[in-house]
């Protein structure tokens, strides 16, 4: 149990005394955290990032720092009272996070750029901000939860299963936690964050989710891939697991592994789906469901939150998530060195994808026990 001289968020000091730095994204979510800790006598600093050339953003709906999103941000800072700040990080985004999603994408890969985000920019360079700001932490609106355990603070799932966001979190590293508050995570629904917007009066209370990553309009990928990478969208064969050639495609930034619509080459009889796709030769590989099946899964650059090194133990039995709509599978993590692992799922999955991350948890509980990144060996 805390220590009744500790603060709401765990912290010596009165809340008067505690500066927080909350990062707005300008949604419901992030304003709601910034409204509560506000109301809870916190020092709060409001701090919104530009991410990506601000006239586009303009014209974008339903995604993350936009502008609109800053204008919201501001709003919602100038209705509670603490000051809030625009940050220009428009060259860091691109060179930490769109000039990977771009090549991954180039070389067969399917990216996650909202982790990497999270990584390289929101919880370091935010987070350094943060710190020069003299914040005794940095709060977000995230739905993940941090819990003190034996060893330190532990990351965990959110209360609500629905809005749990622990996939894109996992390399968020011990050090970070220690610093980092998710006052949302133990929330049951989403309805309860909108009922404190509302009570708070809050400018943003009805505005809805963004659903897209916020520089890819419409969940278009390969429009975005060939405005960054001009001529990536050279068309080639789509062929069978023999190399027979069964028809052509536009590009092969417009597919995704196990992905079933759209091929155009219809008549084969049973299903097709795609297998593997081939950048140097521009091949895209379909074949029977039963060739996506995958058990056996290389992981690196793994961020590890267990409370002995990963190395430790030959083996560790987890429950690991491939993707973030699916749920965690049981498996187990044979490491490789500190960072590398081969992840073997008792059950297999399909369509695991190089370029996603493999996030693992504890087999018991909700503890996230960190992830690592999905490549072909």
């Amino acid at each position: 149990m805390l220590d009744a001289t500790l603060n709401s968020l765990g912290l010596p000091k009165a809340p008067a005394q505690t500066r927080v730095v909350v990062a707005m994204s300008g949604g419901v979510d992030s304003s709601v955290v910034a409204a509560v800790l506000k109301d809870q006598g916190y020092d709060v600093v409001g701090v919104t990032l530009q991410l990506y050339d601000h006239g586009a953003a303009l014209a974008k709906k339903g995604a993350c720092c936009a502008g609109r999103d800053i204008h919201d941000a501001r709003r919602v800072a100038e209705a509670m009272g603490f000051p809030h700040y625009v940050l220009d990080y428009e060259n860091t985004f691109r060179e930490a996070v769109i000039d990977e999603f771009a090549d991954a994408y180039l070389a067969g890969a399917t990216p996650v750029p909202c982790i990497r985000c999270n990584e390289r920019v929101k919880f370091k360079d935010l987070l350094a901000t943060a710190r020069d700001l003299d914040a005794d932490c940095m709060a977000t609106g995230h739905y993940i939860q941090r819990k003190m355990g034996a060893a330190g603070p532990e990351l965990h799932m959110a209360a609500d299963p629905g809005r749990d966001q622990s996939y894109f979190l996992f390399s968020t590293t011990a050090e970070q936690l220690d610093y980092l508050r998710f006052p949302l995570g133990h929330l049951a629904s989403k309805a309860e964050t909108r009922a404190l917007a509302a009570r708070y009066g809050l400018p943003v209370a009805d505005k809805p989710d963004s659903q897209d990553i916020c520089f890819v309009p419409n969940g278009d990928y390969a429009a975005v891939i060939e405005k960054l990478r001009p001529g990536a969208g050279q068309p080639g064969e789509i062929v069978d697991l023999a190399g027979r050639v069964l028809g052509t495609h536009r590009g092969v930034i417009h597919y995704t592994i196990g992905q079933r619509k759209g091929l155009g080459i219809g008549g084969l009889g049973d299903p097709v789906y795609v297998v593997k796709l081939d950048p140097e030769t521009r091949r895209v590989v379909v074949g029977p469901k039963s060739a996506l099946s995958t058990r056996t899964i290389p992981v690196r650059e793994i961020n590890w939150l267990g409370d002995e090194p990963l190395t430790a133990r030959p083996e560790w039995p987890v429950l690991a998530r491939v993707r973030s709509t699916r749920a965690p599978r049981e498996a187990i993590i044979r490491p490789l060195s500190a960072t590398e692992a081969e992840v073997e799922l008792l059950a297999p999955e399909d369509g695991v994808s190089s370029g996603q991350a493999c996030v693992f948890y504890a087999p018991e509980g909700t503890r996230v026990l960190g992830g690592g990144w999905i490549w072909k060996g």
